[in-house]
C-alpha cells in the first residue's frame, strides 16, 4: 500500500514524500518533522539552521559554472491538514498516513494525504539531494504552521535568506503559474449562557447527523457549489424550532477554519407529541438538500436517531440568537474578480460551530485578495453577530500578494514551459493564502512566483495527487533553476 509510491518517478521526490507521509505533522505538531528535515540537510553537509520560531532553512552552493546565476529560494510549507473520515481510525500526532495509488493518482486511506505541501517539500529535499542538476545558489525555506496560523512565515525574520528569487511551491494546478494570492483574518465569535435542566418527562433526545458532504480547501473549493454541513443542519434547526417546538442542547460542526465543514451534528430535545412530525421533517429535508446537491455532494446524509438524554438544553433565548445569526452568516463567495477572470475575489467559509458548557464558540475565515473588501466582510460579520449578542473579534489577519506583471521570473518561466511542452502556462491568482504575501513583506526585494503539481480536494480525506502532473512539475523546477537570470 503505502511503499508502492517508492516505484514511481521522479525516485527522490517520491522517496522523499513517502518519508515525510511516515512522520505525524498536523498543523501545530510539526515539530518531529522539520526536526527530520534539519537532519537531512544536516547529513548532506549543508548550511542548515533553524530560526527562532523553528522554521528550517539549508544552503546548497551552486554547480561549477551557475555561480553567477541569482539566488533561489525553494519554499514549501512542513505542516498538513488533519482531516478524516468519521468511520477511518487515525491519530495524526502518532499514525503515518497510508498511501496508495489509484487511477494515476496517489492517495490516502480516508485521511487527508499531505501532498499539501508534502509534495513540494519533497521536491526541494530532492534537489538539496541530487548530483547531477545545474542550479546557482540554493535555499530551501521550509515554514511550519502554515495551514493554521502562517506561523513560519509571519515570524521569517528579515536577512537570514540571502536569495532574490523565491519559488513557492504550494500550487495546485500543473501548467499554472501563480503571481498574486488571497489574504485573510479569522473571525472568532462566542455566544455565553446558562444551561437548562433537559426536560426528559415530556421529550426524547435526538441526534441529529449532515454527513456525507466533500468539504474540501475554504479557498481554492469555495466557488464550486460544496455543501456546508453548518449551514445545512442549523437551515433544519431553524424550521424545527420554529415549527416542532424543538430545543437545542448541543451542536458540534466543522474542525478547521480552513476547510469547508463536511460534518455536523446536534443533540436536540423533540417534544413527544411532535416526534412522528419530526422524523416527516427530517426525511423531507434530506430529500430536499440532496435535490439542492445532487451535482455536487451526491452522498450527502441527513439522519436522526434517538440518543442518551444529556444533562442540560441551552436557554431559549440564546438558543434563539445563535440559530438566526448562524442562518443569517454570510458563506460562500461574496465577490468575484473583476480583474481576472474566474477568480473569487473574497469569501467568507462559516468553518467551525462548536458548543460547550458555558457556550457556544464559532469560527469564520475571510479571504480577499483586496484588504478593503476584507475588512467590509469583517464589518459585516461583526455587526450580524454583535446584533446577535455574541462577542467577536479578528486575528491572524495576513496580507494579499499584489501581481507583478513585469515579474523577470515569471518572464523566464512562462519561456521555458512554452519551449518544453509548446504552450504558454496560464497566469493566475489563487484564492487562498498562499505565504508569499508575507514573505514579501519581510523580502521585499524578492521576485516571486507559486506554482506546483496538480492536486485535488485539498484539506480534505480525498485530497490525491497526479502522478503524471508530478513528474512535469519536477522537469519544469529542474529547467527553471538551469535557466535563473545572472546577478
Amino acid at each position: 500500500m503505502s511503499k508502492d509510491i517508492l516505484n514511481l518517478e521522479p525516485k527522490l521526490l517520491w522517496e522523499n514524500f513517502y518519508k515525510l507521509t511516515q512522520i505525524p505533522r498536523p498543523s501545530k505538531k510539526e515539530q518531529k518533522a522539520a526536526d527530520a528535515v534539519a537532519e537531512f540537510g544536516k547529513s548532506l553537509g549543508l548550511e542548515t539552521i533553524r530560526d527562532e520560531v523553528g522554521n528550517v532553512i539549508i544552503r546548497k552552493p551552486a554547480t561549477p559554472g551557475m555561480e553567477n546565476k541569482k539566488g533561489v529560494i525553494l519554499q514549501g510549507h512542513i505542516d498538513m491538514v488533519p482531516q478524516k473520515n468519521s468511520d477511518k481510525e487515525h491519530d495524526f500526532e502518532k499514525d503515518p498516513i497510508e498511501t496508495y495509488i489509484e487511477d494515476g493518482w496517489v492517495t490516502a486511506n480516508g485521511t487527508t494525504l499531505g501532498a499539501d505541501n508534502g509534495i513540494g517539500v519533497a521536491a526541494a529535499m530532492a534537489i538539496l539531494q541530487s548530483n547531477d542538476i545545474e542550479h546557482g545558489p540554493i535555499e530551501v525555506l521550509v515554514t511550519i504552521d502554515e495551514e493554521t496560523g502562517m506561523t513560519g512565515a509571519n515570524e521569517l525574520k528579515p536577512g537570514i535568506l540571502k536569495g532574490d528569487i523565491l519559488l513557492n511551491m504550494d500550487s495546485e494546478d500543473e501548467g499554472e503559474l501563480y503571481v498574486g494570492c488571497a489574504g485573510g483574518t479569522n473571525a472568532n465569535i462566542r455566544f455565553s449562557f446558562k444551561e437548562y435542566p433537559f426536560p426528559s418527562h415530556s421529550s426524547k433526545a435526538v441526534k441529529l447527523s449532515v454527513t456525507g458532504l466533500k468539504g474540501g480547501h475554504s479557498g481554492l473549493d469555495i466557488n464550486i457549489g460544496r455543501g456546508n454541513a453548518n449551514k445545512l443542519l442549523f437551515r433544519f434547526l431553524k424550521h424545527a424550532v420554529a415549527h416542532l417546538g424543538v430545543r437545542l442542547a448541543s451542536v458540534d460542526g466543522g474542525s478547521l477554519r480552513n476547510a469547508i465543514p463536511r460534518e455536523a451534528f446536534a443533540v436536540i430535545a423533540v417534544p413527544n407529541e411532535k416526534y412522528d412530525e419530526f422524523k416527516k421533517a427530517v426525511e423531507k429535508y434530506e430529500a430536499i438538500y440532496k435535490n439542492e446537491y445532487s451535482s455536487t455532494e451526491p452522498e450527502l446524509k441527513f439522519i436522526a436517531e434517538e440518543t442518551e438524554h444529556p444533562e442540560f438544553i441551552m436557554n431559549e433565548v440564546l438558543q434563539d440568537d445563535l440559530i438566526n445569526a448562524i442562518e443569517a452568516c454570510p458563506n460562500g463567495v461574496i465577490r468575484m474578480s473583476a480583474d481576472m477572470e474566474g477568480l473569487v475575489e473574497t469569501s467568507t467559509n462559516l468553518a467551525i460551530i462548536r458548543s460547550d458548557k458555558d457556550g457556544v464558540d464559532v469560527q469564520c475565515l475571510i479571504r480577499s485578495s483586496v484588504d478593503t473588501a476584507r475588512d467590509w466582510v469583517e464589518s459585516m460579520h461583526e455587526s450580524l453577530f454583535r446584533l446577535a449578542g455574541a462577542e467577536i473579534w479578528f486575528d491572524g489577519r495576513y496580507p494579499g500578494w499584489k501581481p507583478n506583471p513585469d515579474s523577470p521570473i515569471l518572464k523566464t518561466m512562462s519561456s521555458v514551459y512554452e519551449n518544453k511542452w509548446g504552450k504558454i502556462p496560464e497566469i493566475k491568482g489563487i484564492h487562498a493564502g498562499l505565504e508569499c504575501g508575507i514573505l514579501g513583506n519581510a523580502y521585499p526585494n524578492w521576485d516571486m512566483i507559486s506554482f506546483g503539481p496538480t492536486i485535488r480536494y485539498p484539506h480534505s480525506p480525498d485530497e490525491k495527487v497526479n502522478i503524471e502532473s508530478v513528474q512535469k512539475f519536477w522537469d519544469f523546477l529542474l529547467e527553471t533553476l538551469k535557466n535563473v537570470p545572472e546577478k
